[in-house]
């Protein structure tokens, strides 16, 4: 009997390739020898450096030394450096296994239709196949490699500092060398006083801004659509025109702008209020007008985009709802609850998801309004109007605590895409996707 899938799977295990030159795939078998035989080259003086550096990211620091009476800077091992490259390495090694497996499973594949009678492709039927059965997959094949260097592996890095000691001024490299430290940055974070009351303020406030921002513009939108939309509003299109301007706008000019505006001593909404005698407001000074001032901001950047998406989701609803409503005596806000405000919302409820999530991470609006400020002597490198991820910012750039700053931004993803998760689950725009054709 005969054992063709056995041997060839045993021989591709033993070294890719051989397994198909069995099978009488000699190309094949080729292409897969120099596969393995770049790799045992690459691996041959990478490997063991990768596992000794993920391990210990670097032994020696820079160092002074003497030479021949002068002092001279020795450079030693840079741990972030280091942590890349062997991070680089570990992927390609991960990548290789898959190949091998895959090699091994191809021959035995190939084995096995030997075994009941069928003869093995050759070079030009394998290709044909490939082309005729597996483009896509072979066409995402480069795609899927750049995402998982450029998308997958800075956020295995961005992880895996949130568990080092990644911070100055004792552990930036190359003077100093980096350890790992396992949850210690995380207790910090969640149990320190003086981080704790840093983290649970912003993080309230990074909460209480998501929800405000995102229900304010929703619902602004959708009663400046609703009010255009009604019969006998003359110059729609005029209307229209101007809520989009705030929109047309490069968001930057428009919160540098208002920032202007707000300011305290020489802005023109404070000289207006002097002008009818009413005393001028702190707008970006105070804790508590801070917070207004960026709301009430966010809402003219924020207003068009939902009238935009609402006054297209209004044509879509069919008018014989209405008229049905009418007939049955419905009054105007009636017709509102019953048939206008489920429609929208279950048309754009993924949208609306969308947009909180958006807002918990809106950078540009805390960082260009008020950059933070006020700022408050309770926090830890945060101001009063700092969100999650400003905050994170200042601790990369400004302080650089990077393991903080990396746990922070663990937290951070896991709220959003856990409350993500959450509503897409539980929104009926996913549980009744046909229900609107």
């Amino acid at each position: 009997m005969q054992r063709h899938k056995t041997r060839a799977g045993i021989l591709s295990a033993i070294f890719m390739g051989f397994g198909q030159i069995y099978n009488r795939q000699f190309i094949k078998g080729l292409m897969f020898i120099a596969v393995e035989a770049v790799a045992i080259i690459y691996f041959i003086s990478n490997l063991a450096r990768a596992f000794w550096g993920i391990t210990t990211l670097g032994e020696s620091p820079s160092r002074l030394e003497k030479v021949k009476g002068i002092a001279k800077m020795v450079p030693g091992d840079h741990s972030i450096v280091i942590l890349i490259e062997s991070l680089i390495t570990l992927l390609f090694f991960v990548l290789f296994l898959i190949v091998w497996y895959m090699n091994i499973r191809d021959a035995y594949k190939i084995g096995a239709e030997r075994e009941n009678g069928r003869p093995s492709h050759t070079f030009t039927q394998s290709l044909r196949y490939i082309l005729d059965y597996k483009f896509a997959q072979s066409f995402l094949l480069l795609p899927g490699l750049g995402i998982l260097f450029f998308t997958i592996m800075p956020i295995i890095f961005m992880i895996m500092l949130a568990f080092t000691n990644y911070a100055a001024p004792n552990h930036i490299p190359p003077a100093k060398l980096v350890d790992w430290v396992g949850f210690e940055t995380f207790r910090n974070l969640l149990v320190l006083k003086s981080w704790s009351h840093t983290f649970y303020g912003v993080l309230t406030w990074t909460i209480i801004w998501a929800v405000l921002s995102t229900v304010t513009t929703y619902f602004g939108g959708m009663l400046v659509a609703l009010l255009i939309n009604q019969k006998g509003i003359r110059f729609k299109g005029m209307w229209r025109m101007l809520l989009i301007i705030p929109y047309a706008i490069p968001q930057m000019i428009s919160l540098l702008l208002m920032r202007n505006l707000f300011n305290g001593q020489f802005g023109p909404i404070n000289q207006y209020l002097g002008f009818f005698g009413l005393d001028g407001l702190p707008w970006l000074t105070d804790p508590f007008w801070a917070k207004v001032t960026v709301i009430v901001v966010n809402m003219w950047v924020g207003i068009p985009v939902s009238m935009l998406l609402i006054m297209g989701v209004l044509t879509t609803i069919p008018r014989d709802m209405y008229e049905a409503a009418e007939v049955d005596g419905a009054t105007n806000y009636q017709k509102f609850r019953i048939v206008t405000l489920p429609m929208i919302l279950f048309s754009t409820a993924p949208t609306l998801i969308m947009q909180f999530a958006g807002n918990i991470n809106n950078f540009n609006a805390i960082f260009l309004l008020t950059g933070g400020n006020p700022v408050n002597g309770n926090y830890q490198y945060a101001g009063s109007t700092d969100l999650l991820v400003t905050w994170l910012y200042k601790l990369t750039l400004d302080q650089n605590k990077n393991n903080m700053a990396s746990a922070i931004g663990i937290i951070l993803f896991i709220i959003v895409a856990g409350f993500s998760l959450y509503n897409y689950r539980r929104t009926k725009s996913f549980q009744e996707e046909d229900m609107i054709q």
